[in-house]
């Protein structure tokens, strides 16, 4: 069974409710691949950029495992193993395989997955089986419009889909997803890039739709300007208190986001430790291809 959102809100430093909380989490880089095209993502191997979607190694499922061992060895207060990337988590099978190892090694702790939700409606019943106590969707928009100006494709089932056709499809799978995972008890929690030129007026909207959808929890996500959306600006102060004050009628809302790298090891805010992790984890790399 899931953990609840009340054990949620006291051990996961992503649901601590308007203060940083003193728990840990091990992001584990184990999806290398995405099935979406955003127009604001920039997916990239390498040691210095210090925001989502960047790692240092993609590592196998395996190695995974070691790694949440030597994250507890270094850190006790680690509490969450989460998977979000680099790629998209259920683009590949790499992630809930994962989360399996996990689960019967070190069921104490809680597993928090993050998905563009393309796949969702196809995953849920796994999702639940493998005991995921934590899911982040990333919901940009609610209207095919809206989302179409934010992400430029999908493949799904084998086929490329473009345009407003593309958000469609996206959008109703992320609520059918969402609905399905939350009716099993599963803690959900939306992400939304906020990109002041395309969706800053939409924020009140989404939140209320995936409130009603189930989720329970929303992080505004201030928007990196970057590769197709370079022209894009990054949001105010002003823009992030205006789309919180708005989204917290409906559901409540994370405050104090660190976006942080798909292979970040730590408390958040705190000392990152992933450097003596991978360090000892790729020193005994044993030869993997994710293909």
């Amino acid at each position: 069974m899931a953990k609840s959102y009340q054990e949620l809100t006291q051990n996961h430093p992503c649901f601590a409710r308007g203060q940083k909380s003193n728990k840990g989490r091990i992001h584990l880089p184990v999806s290398p691949g995405c099935n979406i095209a955003c127009k604001f993502c920039d997916r990239q191997i390498n040691d210095y950029e210090d925001r989502p979607g960047v790692t240092s190694e993609v590592i196998s499922p395996e190695e995974a495992l070691e790694a949440v061992g030597r994250a507890i060895e270094l850190n006790p207060d680690i509490h969450v193993a989460g998977i979000a990337g680099p790629g998209d988590t259920l683009a590949t099978d790499f992630a809930l395989k994962t989360f399996r190892l996990i689960k019967d090694r070190y069921p104490e702790l809680i597993k928090c997955m993050s998905t563009n939700g393309l796949m969702l409606p196809d995953k849920a019943d796994e999702i639940i089986d493998v005991g995921v106590d934590s899911l982040t969707v990333t919901v940009n928009a609610v209207d095919p419009k809206i989302e179409a100006k934010l992400n430029s494709a999908i493949v799904y089932h084998g086929k490329r889909y473009t345009g407003e056709e593309a958000a469609g499809i996206l959008i109703h799978n992320q609520l059918e997803g969402i609905r399905k995972v939350a009716a099993s008890g599963t803690s959900v929690k939306v992400n939304t890039v906020l990109v002041p030129e395309i969706n800053k007026d939409h924020i009140e909207t989404i939140a209320k739709t995936v409130a009603q959808a189930g989720a329970k929890i929303y992080n505004i996500i201030p928007l990196i300007p970057q590769a197709e959306l370079t022209w894009c600006s990054a949001p105010t102060c002003h823009d992030i208190e205006r789309a919180k004050a708005v989204a917290i009628k409906y559901l409540d809302v994370f405050m104090h986001c660190s976006r942080c790298r798909a292979d970040a090891v730590g408390v958040p805010g705190g000392v990152d430790i992933s450097k003596y992790v991978w360090l000892k984890v790729l020193n005994t790399r044993q030869t993997f291809s994710h293909g």
